[in-house]
């Protein structure tokens, strides 16, 4: 590493052998277009829908002979960036030549910068916020004026290959991790449909849409054993209004996580003893979204809206429950819908056997808490690379 002194600039401390430049110096969006209808040539052309949110992984792309409005021309090694919605984070390192939408801005690196250093920089912080100065509320884009003239430190040619380097083989790791978490809750989805068919002759489809929450068995018949049952046979619900925190009682250094309605996301941690929810386990119940959550954790209530899911007796196995009820296809509508009203008279089959219902939960929570640490894993890659970023982009940390 190198014990090169530092200076003072606008942006900060940095290496005396880095500049300062504005990020439109280093490089500049594509003008090349293309217009589908009148081309003779087919390119894969990549939509915003076909990029990851924070990830830079390729989901899919569309061919552009199916397309009709113009697309922006892109080569092997351009950077892409989602201008609409910049706080989605999507972008990519094209390895192949294509087109995409005009949504996304397709950046060509100047002759002294690296593109797979220009990769790393448009995922920094300080890029995506002055993208995120952009205009319309609905629909907002990033303004290139704003992020062009963004002020950043840039380390000689050679440091910049050894920084990309360095944040690539992270990527990679994080990657890797990723598509080993779809692929574990693709395991997970194939043995939810095996083990959770309560048809002897054929797969059945819960399809609660309807008023009535009927299901359509039709002509099929039940696994010797299975039962169809409601969910009010199984389930009384709560709500805990005794349980409420405010904002200011959230800190993460301590114990007790708070959760909240919706997707009932972890959102701080309390130290207090009074009101932590120990009745457990409980399935978390949101009327808006149809959001649930198995919780077998002490924790927190943070909004009245949040309903819980308990058990009616001793005998019903929650965990098996809740697996059957992320099967079920949740009546949808812009208004409220109820536990009291609807929810608890939605129809489920099961086995009748407390055993068998045993037996398939554990093998599924099983799954999920493999899951659970894979994911785990993949958050603290996520924020050593976050580290890494911090560090090398700035010259804090040295390479050459």
């Amino acid at each position: 590493m190198s014990n090169t002194a530092y200076k003072q600039t606008e942006v900060g401390l940095i290496p005396s052998d880095w500049e300062v430049k504005e990020f439109g110096e280093i490089c500049c969006p594509s003008k090349a277009r293309i217009n589908p209808v009148t081309s003779s040539e087919i390119y894969k052309c990549i939509e915003l829908e076909h990029l990851s949110q924070g990830s830079g992984i390729l989901l899919g792309f569309a061919n552009s002979q199916d397309l009709k409005s113009q697309k922006s021309i892109f080569e092997k090694g351009d950077v892409l960036f989602g201008k609409l919605r910049p706080y989605l984070r999507k972008y990519l390192l094209a390895d192949f030549d294509g087109v995409c939408t005009t949504e996304i801005w397709v950046l060509k690196s100047e002759k002294e910068t690296s593109n797979k250093f220009l990769y790393q920089l448009v995922q920094s912080d300080k890029i995506i916020e002055a993208a995120n100065l952009s205009t319309g509320t609905k629909m907002p884009r990033a303004e290139w004026k704003t992020v062009s003239e963004t002020k950043i430190p840039i380390p000689t040619k050679a440091e910049q290959t050894a920084i990309a380097t360095a944040l690539s083989d992270a990527d990679a790791l994080i990657t890797g991790l990723e598509k080993l978490i779809a692929k574990k809750r693709n395991i997970k989805q194939g043995a939810m449909q095996k083990l959770l068919n309560p048809m002897d002759n054929g797969e059945l489809i819960i399809d609660n849409e309807d008023n009535n929450c009927q299901l359509s068995i039709n002509n099929y018949q039940l696994k010797k054993g299975w039962e169809v049952k409601k969910l009010g046979d199984y389930l009384d619900y709560i709500q805990p209004t005794e349980f409420l925190v405010t904002d200011t009682e959230y800190n993460e250094n301590n114990q007790t996580p708070v959760l909240t309605a919706g997707k009932t996301f972890i959102l701080g941690y309390t130290n207090e003893e009074h009101g932590i929810f120990k009745n457990l386990p409980v399935i978390i119940f949101d009327d808006f979204t149809t959001a649930i959550k198995y919780v077998d954790f002490p924790f927190k209530a943070k909004s009245s809206a949040m309903k819980m899911l308990v058990p009616k007796h001793k005998d019903v196995n929650l965990r098996f429950i809740y697996e059957l009820m992320l099967r079920i296809k949740y009546p949808l509508g812009d208004h409220k819908r109820h536990w009291i009203g609807e929810y608890r008279h939605l129809e489920i089959i099961l086995p009748a056997s407390p055993d068998e219902q045993n037996i398939i939960a554990t093998i599924l929570s099983d799954m999920d808490v493999e899951i659970n640490a894979l994911e785990t894993k993949l958050e603290k890659y996520k924020k050593v690379k976050l580290g890494m970023m911090q560090n090398l982009l700035t010259g804090r940390i040295r390479l050459v």
